[in-house]
Formats: structure tokens, sequence, C-alpha cells
């Protein structure tokens, strides 16, 4: 059997090293345009920001040791510019000697990723860089280093744009600024998350720019003049994060499906319109694991598990790749946002009954040094309690609930299959009761009817909202809203008659527990109450 893959990096280098695994009599032959077979594109970033301090670092695999190991012919430099689907054969276009050739196959994997999106690549400038390749960052590095340029402008404010954004801001003395068209920073999260995420840049001295798209970029000089919808900005360098298109030249011209966002259409299998043609990573489309709707999510960790389906199908073990959630992790400075299933938006958008519910427990044990407040918002079916998605915002901790959110996702759990999780506990590490068993009992507390949640951003759309807080006085002198009203927690009972039994009352705490106490003894007691979620600390985090 011969195996012909085209692309390597996460997708097409997986799949030939699981290929060799299977059938150590397969010939496999990868075709890589670039200089490098494999490399860490996710760290990127990373290696501009001096993290990463050496190029080699981010090279997890040369042809050498590809061949050495796993015995694959490995072509750098090399482009298959044709495939002749009737006679299985491929034209190969070798980049240094201007050579074309052929070869021909029994199976051919396409795994070409996606290109950043670039509508300015009619300036002929060196100002204006996007980021996919070691040689991308190299060149971004080396100009900052050598030209200093006081004004550095993020066209995008996804994951690449806020990676870029605190890596170059830790290690230049420069002003940076973030445009984003859209409302808010981070498409995959909702707007009251990425208000945080948006305050904690403008603290590190980041200016954020949103609802304002880019009309044009001209040359001024020695910067360059951004025309923006409203407005106009100078700046002396431009990194492009608008987003990726997936790369399916190639499969579109041997007249492979594609869907209207040239993403190449692949079956369960990830096979293509013709069945001895694989396709996986960023250039195929892909089925929300939670919507069961087409998507297109590049990440990392789905291309390397489409690998593994590839290459057990074209060895005649059967898999499928059933989906993709979407689960992915942020570093902000010295916080992390954690990303899992589906936000608000997509449930409107595919018109789900959801709910939404904000918690803010601690890290682990308060008693023990180091506890901080994490921020955790859940989207979940409103009648079953079924976990639908998750927001997750911390110093320490995140990665940890949000993968097990992720699992909960995968596996279809409910809030009440999470307050039954048996996870570990030690005063360093968490609390006897987890944040995420906190979580299913929050959601199971709201469906069993023992308490009505809202958010703030609800609350501030109330016209005269009767706002309640049950913290204490030294809380509440601390910090407070105007205008509320004030009794702690533990005199409530004693001061009902002080509360207008005639009014819904909204009633928030520091974090959302002892308000849940609160509208427990309130609703005994004949009254309509609400409990705020996320609390006080949820507020001043997200109001700019």
């Amino acid at each position: 059997m011969k195996v012909i893959i085209v692309g390597g990096v996460a997708g097409g280098a997986t799949t030939a090293a699981r290929l060799r695994r299977l059938d150590e009599n397969a010939e496999i032959i990868v075709f890589e345009r670039g200089k490098y077979i494999s490399f860490a594109n996710c760290g990127l970033p990373y290696f501009i920001g001096d993290v990463i301090t050496k190029k080699e670092n981010l090279l997890v695999q040369t042809p050498k040791s590809f061949k050495e190991r796993f015995n694959i012919d490995v072509r750098i430099m090399q482009e298959v510019i044709k495939i002749d689907r009737e006679n299985k054969k491929v034209k190969i276009k070798n980049l240094k000697s201007q050579e074309e050739y052929e070869e021909n196959y029994d199976k051919l994997v396409l795994s070409p990723g996606a290109e950043p999106i670039n509508p300015f690549k009619n300036i002929q400038t060196n100002q204006i860089h996007t980021l996919r390749t070691v040689d991308d960052s190299v060149k971004i590095k080396e100009y900052i280093k050598n030209k200093h340029p006081e004004n550095i402008t993020i066209i995008g404010g996804g994951y690449i744009g806020i990676e870029m954004a605190e890596n170059i801001s830790k290690q230049q003395n420069t002003k940076i600024t973030i445009i984003e068209k859209a409302s808010h920073l981070i498409g995959p999260i909702d707007e009251d998350i990425s208000v945080i995420v948006e305050k904690k840049l403008k603290e590190k001295g980041i200016n954020v720019i949103l609802k304002n798209g880019v009309k044009d970029i001209k040359q001024e000089n020695e910067r360059l003049n951004i025309i923006l919808e409203n407005g106009k900005i100078l700046t002396d360098f431009i990194i492009l994060c608008i987003g990726v298109k997936p790369e399916a030249k190639l499969a579109k011209e041997s007249n492979l499906k594609t869907n209207e966002k040239g993403s190449i259409i692949v079956n369960q299998y990830m096979q293509t319109s013709d069945s001895n043609i694989y396709a996986l990573g960023d250039c195929v489309q892909v089925t929300n694991y939670v919507t069961k709707k087409e998507a297109y999510i590049p990440l990392a960790g789905p291309a390397n598990r489409q690998a593994r389906v590839v290459a057990n199908n074209i060895c005649g073990k059967n898999g499928s790749y059933k989906g993709t959630i979407g689960s992915s992790i942020l570093k902000i400075f010295d916080y992390t946002l954690g990303i899992t299933g589906i936000n608000e938006q997509t449930c409107k958008n595919n018109k789900l009954e959801y709910q939404t519910i904000i918690i803010s427990p601690y890290s682990h044990a308060t008693y023990y040094p180091g506890a901080t407040s994490i921020t955790i918002k859940a989207i979940y079916e409103s009648q079953t309690g079924k976990i639908l998605g998750a927001q997750v915002w911390g110093k320490e901790g995140v990665d940890k609930i949000t993968d097990i959110l992720a699992t909960a996702i995968k596996m279809k759990m409910t809030a009440y299959d999470l307050s039954e999780l048996e996870l570990c506990y030690a005063p360093p590490f968490s609390s006897a009761k987890s944040p995420v068993n906190i979580l299913g009992n929050a959601i199971e507390n709201e469906i069993e009817g023992l308490v009505e949640n809202i958010t703030w951003q609800e609350v501030k759309k109330l016209p005269n909202p009767y706002i309640l807080d049950v913290r204490t006085k030294a809380e509440y002198e601390l910090s407070h809203i105007d205008g509320v009203q004030h009794i702690e927690l533990d005199t409530i009972r004693e001061n009902l008659d002080k509360i207008d039994k005639s009014q819904e009352i909204y009633v928030h705490c520091h974090t959302g527990l002892r308000s849940y106490i609160a509208c427990r003894i309130l609703k005994q007691n004949g009254f309509k109450v609400y409990n705020i979620t996320g609390g006080y600390s949820f507020y001043k985090m997200s109001k700019i």
C-alpha cells in the first residue's frame, strides 16, 4: 500500500506516524511545501515573546528524525499542485529546482491546514504581517527587535490576537492596540465574560477598539494609516489576526466536494467525496458535537484525533470522528481563560432551550494560603440540566475545571452528574466540595425550583430594580453599588419587616452562595426573590 500525505504539522505528521505504527510495510510519502515537516504552531506567539527562546525548540520532528524513527519519506519544499483522481496520481513541484514530477497513490491524505485571512495583500510593505509559520514568527520578532516600533496594531481580537498582544507587551516598550470588528473579543465566549478579558488587557496598558472594522490601510511616509469604519489611527507595525480560512484550493481543483465557506466536506471516517482521498485538520468541515450542525473549528487537538481516525480507516481499523466540542484555553497575563462547548449566541441561533449560571468559587480551600476566586459560567439545557458549554476565568485551576466540564459535555452529563462526581481533594488543590460539584448543585437548585437565578446583565436592563446586598458590613463599606439596600445575611430573619414585600427583590452577596441562602429564607417567608449569579465579585470584574 502506498499512501501520499499532503501537508505536515499536526494533521499530516500525526497521520504518517500512526500509519507506520499500524503497517510496517506501507510506503508513506509526506509532501510539505514549507521548510518544516512538524512544528509547534501554537507556540509561535511565545517564541515572539521570548518565552520560547530558541527557534529549534518549536521543531517537533525533522525529515531526518522522521526517516530514522518511522521510515517515512518526507519531502520538504515540495508542493502537490494537481490530483489526477482517475489515475490515482499527484503532480508535485519541487520549489527549489522548479522541477515537476508525478507519484501514484493507493490512498491520498489532504492536510494543507488553513491560511491567515489577509485582505491587504496588495499593500507592498514589510510593516504588515500574518502569523502561520516559523518563518513568519522569525520575521515579526526580528522586525520588532531591530526597528523598535512605537505603535503596534493587532487587527483581530481572537486567540492569536490576544496571545500576540500579551507576548509583545511583555518585552517591548511600545503602545499596543487591538482592533476588533465584532462587539466583543474572542468570538467563542459570551460578551459578559469577554468584558473581563477586555478589562484585564486595559489594565496592562493595551488599547482595545471594538465594533470598528478596518476599511483600508495606506502607507503614510514611514507609518501606516489604518482607515476604520469610524475614524482612523496611525501605527508603525501591523499584525493581522483576523482569522483563518481553509486552504482547499487543491481539493476544489480536483472537484472534491466543499461547502460555501471553502471547507472540504468529509464523512465520519474523514473520507472526502472520493473514497480513496481523506482530509483532516483545519481544511475540513466538522460537526459541532453539541448542536450536531456543520461547523468550522480549526484547533490542533481535533486535528490530532482526526489523524488517528484517518490512519485507522486506511489500515482497516474502523473508526469514526464524532464531532468537535471546541475546547480551548488561553493565557492572558496572570489569568487563564478556559472555553468548552457552545456559547449563548449559538444556543439562540439553534433555538435551544437553555439557561446560564455564574458561580465564583475558590480554587482551593480558603484556609490554605493562596486561594483565588474562579469565575465559572455554565450553559445548560433548561429542563434536563445537561451541560452545553462553559467559560472559566481565574488564576489557577482553570485548566482542570474546563477539562472536567469538557468531559461532561462529551459524555452528555447533567448537573446531577456533576454533583455526584468524586474528585481529588486536599487543601492545596481543591475543596471537599469542588467548584464543579458546586456548579452542579447550583444548577440543580434552580431546576428543582429552590431558587430563581438572574444575571447582572438582566438586572441592568430592569427599569428600577430593588437590589438587596447581604454581605457583611465591612464588605459593604469597602465597596458597594449605590442605591442598594444592605442587610447582613445573619441578621435577615430579624429584619424581614424592613424589606418591601410588594416588590421583586434581587439579592447578591460576594460570590452567590450567601445570596442563595438569603433567597431561601425570603422565599419561604413569602417574598418574590431572585439570586444574582456571580455575585458582587463578578459585577466588579465585568464593570468597565
